[in-house]
């Protein structure tokens, strides 16, 4: 007998997905190094917050961080605030703490996207759209970093969910409650508070754009805009005041002039992709979810003017039309309009009849198949490729390859569902496929943050680099100078006194605090830092070295760390109180 869904999932099982959601997250966050280049900035500059008492005026050292506003800063130092004073300082030094807000609001999000889907459409709906969200390969990295995504994304589906709450209203006979439009602009106050104007898209695109599409803004009235953005304003105001006295106006020069709009106009840091690329991207970020989109686009287009598809489209379409004609483009841009692609696309496999493909639309869906197939394969062997070709000896593959035994299964384990996946499409049993597909995703997401990632020791460069340098410090107050590798996580790991420079500079530097600074150089640069000290009457010693993979521009270093040594009696910048 199958099984038969509920009309509406209960509370219970909210929770659940939840738990579950909470679980899976927490695979491998414990020892997940910070993923350059974003993350370690995100912990930097909180971190310094906590230590300074500043929380402010966001800075990555010297450097002001005037990109968005505070309220992420806040969020992340809440949880190193508790950490730090349960377990001392060096609990600063935790990734795994800075990434709580990502892993709680993951746990949430999730939950809320399976509301959402049960209210636009079925129980059952709602379960496989949580399920679709939740094994996309772009929200299972997101939601294991410390940066501001999958934060906003939970905020977004706040929005979202009381757009809808506001939206089904209109057609009861008791008008909307107060509270649901308190609630949207505290919401978007928060939002605002999170990641600025960014936030506007899908808040005030989505019901501007059901006012266009039914000639009468009946859903922007509701919300009682008249007086509703000054529950917003309230929220942001305050911290704005604060920061313009604080900077001198300098954060909102760079944030709305360089960050925001120098984006529309111009590729930043060699993120400039043509329109296009998040679509072309979309088979790798949502998988496995990406096949099963791509085949209910004939069933969008046949129930678009239905009420519910007809929201979820206002929700996507103002957030990828727009960061597809943005010059700077970055995968995870498009989150915030998954959770309703993922509710269309349960929606197509569990709510509306299949519609019959032409030839031709058969043909271009066996095509996209065959990509979905090969990219769940490289998904799968990634672990295996991964470990066959970085390994602390070089970048070169093992000779015999030696994998582990975990890899192994995982591996194994990965591969029979989705084969079976491929099967159920080939026979018409999508449900079926897809839930197989989804599990697939699971257990290669789980291989790789739990087997595979902590055995890639060239990928573990910085932090390699930062327990040579800690076991090698002359002085409690020793500061790394690096010549070469000039990471965000090297200064996270290190300190903020790590000093980022050229070797010629670091040879300078390293004289004048040469009793307890030490200098990290990489073996290219090392006849130009020794030249240069030489120059300077000193000597390098070297205390170690560290080799490794900067996987942000692919280069492959091999680091030493040294200290210098004078002719007796010199003492340049000799730093009363620390050990000679």
């Amino acid at each position: 007998m199958p099984f038969s869904f509920p009309r509406r999932l209960p509370g219970r099982a909210y929770l659940l997905l939840g738990l579950l959601t909470f679980l899976l997250a927490l695979a491998g966050r414990m020892t997940l190094p910070p993923l350059d280049r974003d993350e370690p900035r995100y912990m930097e500059a909180t971190e310094q917050m906590v230590l300074s008492g500043n929380y402010l005026d966001i800075r990555f050292q010297e450097h002001p961080r005037y990109l968005q506003p505070a309220g992420i800063y806040w969020l992340e130092a809440l949880p190193v605030l508790a950490a730090k004073a349960a377990f001392g300082p060096q609990a600063l030094k935790w990734s795994w703490v800075y990434r709580l807000p990502s892993l709680l609001a993951a746990s949430l999000a999730i939950p809320l996207t399976a509301w959402i889907g049960c209210a636009a459409f079925s129980a059952e709906c709602g379960l496989l759209a949580a399920f679709f969200l939740l094994a996309s390969t772009l929200f299972a990295a997101e939601c294991r970093m410390a940066t501001i995504d999958t934060t906003l994304l939970f905020v977004i589906l706040c929005l979202e969910a009381l757009l809808l709450s506001a939206w089904q209203a209109l057609n009861r006979p008791s008008p909307v409650p107060l509270r649901t439009a308190l609630l949207y602009w505290g919401a978007l106050g928060c939002g605002l508070m999170l990641k600025g104007p960014i936030v506007l898209l899908p808040a005030l695109g989505t019901p501007l754009l059901l006012g266009l599409t039914d000639r009468r803004f009946t859903l922007w009235r509701a919300l009682r805009p008249g007086w509703g953005w000054l529950v917003s304003l309230a929220v942001v105001t305050p911290w704005c005041v604060c920061m313009a006295l604080t900077s001198h106006g300098a954060f909102f020069r760079i944030a709305l002039g360089h960050n925001l709009l120098g984006k529309i106009a111009h590729a930043q840091e060699t993120h400039g992709f043509p329109p296009g690329y998040y679509l072309l991207l979309f088979v790798l970020t949502f998988w496995p979810g990406a096949w099963f989109t791509a085949r209910a686009l004939p069933q969008i287009w046949a129930h678009r003017h239905t009420p519910a598809v007809r929201f979820l489209l206002c929700w996507i379409l103002p957030v990828w039309i727009t960061f597809e004609c943005l010059a700077t483009k970055l995968p995870h841009y498009v989150l915030p309009a998954f959770p309703a692609l993922a509710i269309l696309t349960a929606a197509s496999l569990t709510v509306w009849p299949p519609v019959r493909l032409p030839r031709w639309g058969k043909a271009l869906l066996s095509v996209y198949g065959l990509f979905w197939m090969l990219t769940g394969l490289l998904l799968c062997s990634a672990g295996l490729l991964l470990l066959a070709h970085l390994h602390p000896s070089g970048p070169h593959p093992l000779s015999p390859p030696d994998f582990p035994a975990a890899v192994v299964l995982a591996f194994i384990g990965a591969l029979l569902p989705l084969l079976a996946s491929g099967l159920l499409i080939l026979k018409g049993h999508l449900r079926q496929a897809a839930c197989c597909a989804i599990g697939c995703a699971f257990i290669t997401q789980t291989g790789i943050f739990l087997a595979v990632i902590p055995r890639l020791a060239p990928l573990h460069l910085s932090q390699r680099a930062a327990d040579l340098f800690a076991a090698n410090r002359p002085c409690p107050d020793s500061v790394l100078l690096s010549a070469t590798d000039h990471e965000p996580s090297l200064v996270f790991l290190t300190g903020p006194a790590t000093r980022l420079l050229t070797p010629k500079a670091a040879a300078q530097a390293l004289k004048t605090g040469f009793r307890c600074d030490l200098a990290l150089v990489d073996r290219k640069d090392e006849a130009r830092f020794r030249q240069s000290l030489n120059a300077l009457g000193g000597e390098m010693l070297e205390r170690g070295r560290v080799s490794g993979l900067n996987y942000s521009n692919g280069h492959w270093l091999d680091l030493g760390l040294f200290s210098a040594r004078f002719p007796a009696g010199f003492a340049p910048g000799f730093k009363p109180g620390k050990a000679d």
